[in-house]
């Protein structure tokens, strides 16, 4: 159900995007004549040199790319980009259906209104908020308005090149192609102005959501502050102290939240003892665990790691052999989970399904264990999920196999 509703969540969230980008287009770009990056770019430049509307070119670009796109990059892939492209078609042309007027130089003949009357910069500005506040949303329901997005994942798949600089690429030779229409460069000037203002704000929207802060508590009640943060699903690290004026020593609470939690801390430690010592720092970046995700390339072909739920060195020689060089087996002392502390110490009473949990859950890693028999229990998935997915194999030959059937190697 939870995984339900978050896919419900996500393609309401892909919608209110669309729907805000379409807005912009409509109302601030095409009446102005201004031109975007990405395919919404090109659709605007087919409109003004043959009045062809946006929402079909649009369309019919991305069935284009689609079609090329699923059998290189996969359905699952393009699911979410598909409905993106249909959502954003519908859009644009809802809303020049419902802010169209009657055009009065040419009887019959519809137009799209001035709503700022001769401020063309100023419907620039306001077309790029909307455009990247609705891209904001798309991204942030792992969603995509297909376009040139498609182009740069097809490219980053075969080439050395950032998703990033392919679609920047795509974007400047759209907005200079508008030249060609209207002979001005000061249209060029403002569909880089629109490109520059989209990215930031774009930046700005999922920067604030993620933004997280970092709290130092020093306090004597340092265990129940503690024991409360945790029980809001929050991590908490203790960390040794010594206050120089007294020479006693003193605990410090170190934990990191996202902002909008910051007022849950604040009021645990007021209840639990107001003559606390509090510091608030903004984080300006925080990856790993239930945070952001390390995204930087290391700069060599990935290896899958996988954890072997043991620290005997026979088996885990044995894993690594059979599974072969493009596998990173680590024991469980690799991983840092020493059985000798009283946290980790129950994953050596526990079997199969049990023990692999264990070891995704609190360390990340897909992890196996193989039984006396030679039996193999695999956990995978996302280790933020208590739901993760367990396969079972008679022999590691087959969870090898396994891992090749599903697309070749899996990059963990």
């Amino acid at each position: 159900m939870k995984k339900l509703l978050n896919e419900l969540y996500d393609y309401l969230g892909i919608t209110i995007g669309t729907m805000l980008y379409s807005l912009g287009v409509t109302a601030f770009m095409l009446p102005y004549g201004l031109t975007t990056g990405g395919v919404a770019g090109i659709s605007s430049i087919v409109y003004y040199a043959t009045g062809f509307e946006v929402q079909n070119m649009f369309l019919i670009i991305n069935a284009i790319l689609l079609l090329v796109a699923v059998p290189l990059l996969g359905l699952r892939f393009c699911i979410k980009t598909i409905f993106g492209v249909t959502s954003m078609t519908f859009m644009l042309w809802l809303f020049q259906r419902i802010l169209e007027i009657p055009d009065p130089q040419h009887p019959g003949m519809m137009m799209l209104p001035h709503f700022i009357n001769d401020q063309s910069f100023m419907a620039a500005v306001l077309g790029a908020v909307f455009c990247g506040t609705g891209l904001a949303f798309c991204f942030e329901c792992n969603g995509s308005s297909g376009g040139t997005d498609i182009i740069a994942a097809i490219v980053n798949k075969y080439r050395p090149m950032s998703l990033g600089s392919v679609i920047m690429a795509c974007d400047i030779v759209i907005i200079s192609s508008c030249y060609f229409i209207f002979h001005d460069w000061a249209r060029v000037i403002f569909g880089f102005v629109i490109l520059i203002i989209c990215s930031f704000t774009l930046d700005a929207c999922i920067r604030s959501r993620h933004q997280s802060v970092q709290f130092m508590i020093f306090s004597r009640n340092y265990r129940k502050i503690s024991d409360a943060i945790t029980q809001m699903g929050h991590g908490a690290t203790i960390l040794e102290g010594e206050g120089w004026y007294t020479k006693s020593e003193r605990k410090v609470i170190f934990t990191i939240v996202r902002r909008r939690e910051q007022n849950d801390i604040f009021r645990i430690v007021k209840q639990i003892d107001p003559y606390s010592l509090v510091s608030m720092t903004e984080a300006k970046g925080v990856y790993g665990n239930a945070f952001d995700t390390i995204k930087q390339s290391t700069g060599r072909r990935k290896l899958h790691t996988l954890v072997c739920c043991s620290n005997n060195t026979t088996k885990i020689a044995s894993a690594s052999q059979t599974m072969g060089e493009e596998y990173d087996i680590r024991s469980l002392l690799d991983v840092g989970c020493d059985t000798r502390q009283a946290f980790n110490a129950p994953v050596l009473e526990l079997h199969g399904k049990e023990r692999v949990a264990f070891v995704k859950r609190y360390f990340g890693f897909d992890a196996f264990y193989i039984d006396r028999d030679g039996k193999v229990w695999l956990a995978e998935g996302d280790f933020n999920d208590k739901e993760y997915i367990h396969h079972t194999f008679d022999t590691l030959e087959e969870m090898k196999t396994y891992f090749t059937k599903n697309s070749g190697l899996k990059l963990g």
